[in-house]
């Protein structure tokens, strides 16, 4: 039974041996040479970890995050994991149109006067309204529209 639990613990003792920092992959971070080479891309974050690029962003269309490929096997990386995010850009007249409709058909918007304009997904709502509930009720809808990344309220 002693020896057992000798045994025991010399194994626990063995296995929580601490791991030493050379064994731990050191990071590269690589955004700068990719922004000098070319690559336009929204949060644009590089790094090289053990020999291994990783790209992270938002790009507007596959191009752009295909560039960052080509610029990581340009400066001599082979094993790349592109991770960016292709995200595109809202349809502004859509977004207003839907707006529009939502506004229009929403009974306790009644007397209200209002206008909406939208770029890039974010939407300026303003006008008059006949009562400061109506204010809350009309961005609430807004942005639960598709596409709208953020309100911007411009009542009079």
């Amino acid at each position: 039974m002693k020896a057992h639990l000798v045994v025991s613990l010399a194994v626990a003792a063995a296995l929580s041996v601490p791991v030493f920092a050379d064994s731990v992959p050191q990071t590269q971070d690589l955004t700068q040479a990719f922004v000098s080479n070319g690559v336009t891309i929204s949060g644009l974050r590089v790094t090289e970890v053990g020999g291994i690029v990783v790209i992270r962003g938002k790009a507007n269309d596959a191009e752009q995050a295909e560039t960052a490929l080509t610029v990581a096997h340009t400066l001599g990386y082979a094993r790349v994991a592109n991770l960016v995010q292709v995200v595109a850009l809202p349809d502004d007249t859509a977004i207003e149109r839907r707006a529009e409709r939502e506004l229009m058909l929403h009974r306790g918007l009644e007397g209200s006067h209002l206008r909406i304009a939208s770029r890039n997904g974010v939407v300026t709502l303003g006008g008059s309204v006949a009562y400061e509930i109506q204010k809350d009720a009309a961005i609430a809808l807004i942005r639960n529209i598709d596409g709208v990344r953020s309100v911007r309220v411009d009542f009079q």
